[in-house]
């Protein structure tokens, strides 16, 4: 009787072993395609400057909304329908599953990329930026590889196959970086417009994805090549496969696309308000005339009311009004006044490009901090469920403490760091960039940067929990504040983009807020929060001032005869700031007993850490 008992056990561990180690594949793969996004984004900018950095968000923005509504939630859909399958030994379900969802994903790419293929002109109209245009295109056949490659990935993870996926996605990041960034920097060199160097860039994707889907193809054949040919079981109508799909894939879609249309919505409106701004109340002139030309604005907007009839408003209301269809007809006949108008959007379309390419370069380094959360997100969630399935909620609340603390202590300094270095970060890795503009609206970014890694970890948590749509309630709120807090302070002259990244504080900020409630409220044994967060902050603010202090007193010895800071010596002087800061912050981590064994205990080698510091 002892025998028969010990095998299930065994099996039990092999399953979880299995179902660990898929997640940790998964979390290594998505930590490598960060990793390497970063090493694209950062050159990028530098290569296709301030105005084609807004023109590849842009677009990347509306390709991302797209791309999440076509694939978000059917992977997993596919991957547990056909994992159920597999346990019921039915191979004539699982293909049946398989190509009920390759055709679906088809279709849906397909739609997709007709709208960005041959809507791009009023796509780009809706983000404010006509030079998006190029780049939507590029990206259209994008849509239709995303779609299929996401077939293929759920039917690998569906037989708990990680490796394909996490390959694929590697594949997918490095044709972006070798041949996205090989192509921008040719076409700069070309002499080519930075719209046009923007849509270069995006190519690396679309042919990366291309790739990507090369492989999985051949994964697939090869894996089919091993299994029997003949199924027994009878599958079950395509109208029955196709229902169960999108029963589980629609509200995964629906939570998933939430950040994606947000995103939209908040770029459009902000891009609108400065043109807007920008038109009607020259007094906001003054926030950026260190860095911007105004006397081409000022001669195009003199030129245009000079064309305007008697008591007629130069508003931006009525300069859409005229333009709009002289954008949608090529072939139209311009009147002096159409061009006058013409040339007054192209000048106000410039301003806001070069100002909102400046956010984009600051919103770059922003992400990094949230990428590297992706590993911590990607394990908690079988951790925490798989100790809920034993029914031992001490283990799961010691694991949901230790993930809270883990990304405390990393979250914390790194946003402090972001807030205190922003201006010289952004001189060390953008000199393209407007220094002036870009640094302190990273500072500010850098305070959002807290909020959302613990979100990010609070959501996973709480989807582990079971409560998969409290999570998405919270973030539609939370986009709500986004875009009416970023809506109304770009419309103050003395703020203008650089209220921007406010949006992104008081959203994340409330996200995490309810978030911690929620799970005071609704998961038993809930962490305590005061021992968790006090201590990473009191050393991130000590770390903060010490890395504040080092830069200051380094630079100056940096000085040139008008007092600007070298490259060179900026260079020096925050990676020894940067430098200090860690020793500073790792030496009060653990002269505060910030971090537990049962925390360490959760990484590779925790064991060894704990036993060297101590713990």
């Amino acid at each position: 009787m002892a025998q028969r008992d010990a095998a299930p056990r065994r099996v039990d561990g092999q399953k979880q072993n299995t179902f660990f180690g898929g997640a940790a594949i998964l979390a290594a793969g998505i930590l490598v395609v960060k990793l390497i996004g970063m090493f694209y984004k950062i050159p990028l900018v530098n290569i296709i400057g301030e105005q084609g950095t807004a023109d590849f968000n842009n677009a990347y923005n509306i390709y991302a909304v797209l791309l999440t509504i076509s694939t978000a939630g059917l992977p997993v859909a596919v991957s547990k329908l056909v994992s159920e399958a597999n346990a019921l030994n039915r191979r004539a379900q699982v293909r049946r599953i398989f190509r009920m969802a390759l055709l679906l994903f088809l279709a849906l790419g397909a739609l997709s990329f007709l709208v960005m293929f041959f809507r791009a002109d009023w796509l780009a109209g809706l983000m404010h930026d006509s030079k998006a245009a190029p780049g939507i295109r590029a990206l259209a056949p994008a849509v239709v590889c995303v779609g299929c490659l996401a077939a293929f990935r759920g039917y690998t993870q569906g037989h708990s196959n990680m490796t394909p996926t996490s390959v694929s996605q590697i594949i997918e990041a490095l044709c972006k970086l070798v041949i996205g960034l090989g192509l921008a920097w040719w076409l700069v060199k070309a002499g080519h417009p930075a719209e046009v160097a923007a849509a270069g860039a995006i190519t690396g994707v679309t042919v990366g994805t291309i790739v990507a889907l090369v492989y999985m193809v051949l994964s697939f054949l090869l894996s089919r090549s091993r299994e029997p040919r003949l199924a027994g079981d009878v599958p079950d109508s395509a109208g029955s496969i196709l229902g169960n799909i999108l029963r589980i894939a629609i509200p995964i879609t629906l939570s998933s696309s939430m950040v994606g249309i947000v995103t939209v919505i908040d770029s459009s409106l902000v891009q609108g308000q400065l043109q807007r701004v920008l038109l009607e109340d020259p007094s906001c002139w003054t926030l950026y005339a260190d860095f911007v030309d105004f006397a081409p604005l000022e001669g195009a907007i003199a030129a245009w009311e000079g064309t305007l009839s008697a008591g007629t408003a130069a508003t931006m209301a009525a300069l859409s009004q005229q333009v709009e269809p002289l954008l949608n007809d090529s072939q139209a006949v311009l009147s002096a006044g159409d061009q006058a108008a013409l040339a007054l959007h192209t000048a106000l379309e410039s301003i806001s490009r070069t100002l909102y390419g400046n956010y984009g370069g600051a919103l770059n380094i922003y992400n990094l901090p949230t990428s590297l959360m992706a590993a911590i997100t990607a394990s908690v969630i079988p951790a925490v469920s798989g100790a809920l399935a034993r029914r031992d909620r001490r283990g799961a609340s010691r694991i949901t403490g230790s993930a809270l603390r883990i990304t405390a202590l990393l979250a914390f300094p790194m946003g402090v760091g972001l807030f205190v270095l922003g201006t010289p970060i952004m001189r060390l890795l953008f000199p393209s960039l407007t220094t002036q503009l870009a640094g302190p609206l990273l500072s500010t970014l850098g305070l959002a940067t807290v909020f959302v890694c613990m979100m990010l970890v609070c959501n996973s948590i709480l989807q582990a929990h079971g409560f998969v749509n409290l999570p998405v309630t919270v973030m539609v709120l939370g986009g709500a504040v986004k875009i009416v807090t970023n809506y109304n302070v770009v419309a103050i002259p003395k703020v203008g983009i650089f209220g921007v990244p406010m949006g992104n504080v008081l959203c994340f900020g409330l996200c995490l807020a309810l978030d911690l409630v929620i799970i005071s409220r609704v998961i038993p044994q809930r962490p305590r929060y005061l021992p968790i967060f006090l201590k990473p902050l009191a050393a991130s603010a000590l770390m903060g001032g010490a890395a504040w202090a080092v830069y200051g007193l380094l630079s100056r010895l940096f000085l040139d005869d008008s007092g600007v800071i070298s490259r060179t010596g900026n260079a020096a002087a925050t990676m020894a700031a940067i430098l200090v800061a860690m020793v500073i912050y790792f030496v009060l981590i653990v002269a505060l007993r910030a971090i537990s064994r049962d925390d360490l205990a959760l990484m590779p080698k925790g064991d060894k850490l704990a036993r060297l510091l101590r713990l």
